[in-house]
């Protein structure tokens, strides 16, 4: 990468509102930016705005020694990018698509046999925050590549780089998502539950954000607690929290309202009460939890 003023080229494959997202970063970034989609019309925005349409993939992998992926999954990278093996050869292919953390190890492997390393990415915010303060990207893969593109891998958002292991930056990535996903879910659950008693939706709103915005308080040393296997049962105990989460399946079933949610929750509980959990703290489920 120069070091002089002008902003090294970037390749763009992949042009869903994330990627657009990421095309205008570059480009208000100065970054000269070459994109390719498979519906050509998606481009059209952003060629407006100064990008560079390539009209095939070969000629989108010429343009640029980096080459960002903002695709559906792993198989649409294969799909792509099996069309033009001839010109992976030297290239960095960020893959910022989702996908299972053995897809990425397989995936570098598969680029490395056409001469072109992988660093894989987890963007983990959504489209309209992509270059922003709060915006930030797990990233994984050969440290050297990472180092040598980290500035213009910033414009999209603060680069968290976890490690050489390809696999890493989707583990953290599919970590955030599952609180993200479950809390969202619970959020859902809790509301038909009150919807259930003719509680309007928007009067629950206030104080589902409250609770939203009191759980980290509960997360302060349990890091520790998990890290030394020590769980104290002085406070919330696995027997009480497990009563309360026996309640809120009876009172699911009771309102009619789908209960799997929080019947998997009552199965951690419960497994943990039998594993001689009951009187340790909840997170004491971490025993259940991390051993199927």
């Amino acid at each position: 990468m120069s070091t002089n003023d002008t902003r090294e080229p970037v390749t763009v494959i992949g042009l869903g509102p994330m990627g657009q997202a990421m095309v205008t970063a570059l480009l208000g970034a100065g970054h000269p930016v070459t994109v390719w989609n498979r519906t050509a019309s998606r481009a059209d925005a952003v060629v407006a705005k100064g990008a560079t349409r390539a009209a095939t993939v070969a000629d989108a992998l010429a343009a640029s020694e980096i080459v960002l992926l903002s695709l559906t999954d792993y198989q649409a990278m294969d799909d792509i990018l099996s069309t033009a093996t001839e010109s992976l050869a030297g290239k960095l292919i960020v893959n910022l698509s989702s996908g299972t953390p053995q897809r990425t190890v397989e995936a570098a492997r598969w680029l490395s046999d056409h001469g072109a390393r992988l660093l894989v990415g987890g963007v983990m915010v959504s489209e309209e925050l992509v270059g922003t303060e709060q915006s930030y990207v797990f990233y994984s893969g050969p440290r050297d590549s990472f180092d040598a593109h980290e500035a213009t891998l910033a414009v999209l958002g603060r680069p968290d780089y976890r490690g050489e292991d390809h696999a890493l930056a989707q583990l953290y990535y599919q970590a955030q998502l599952d609180i993200f996903l479950t809390s969202l879910a619970a959020y859902l659950h809790a509301t038909a539950l009150l919807k259930a008693a003719g509680v309007p939706e928007p009067t629950f709103a206030p104080y589902a954000t409250e609770m939203f915005d009191m759980v980290s308080y509960f997360l302060r040393g349990i890091a520790e607690q998990l890290e030394r296997g020590d769980y104290p049962g002085d406070g919330a105990s696995v027997t009480m929290m497990g009563a309360t989460a026996d309640h809120i399946v009876g009172a699911s079933d009771a309102a009619g309202i789908d209960a799997t949610l929080p019947r998997a929750v009552q199965s951690y509980y419960h497994r943990a009460i039998a594993a001689g959990h009951g009187g340790n703290g909840w997170p004491s489920l971490y025993e259940v939890i991390r051993k199927r």
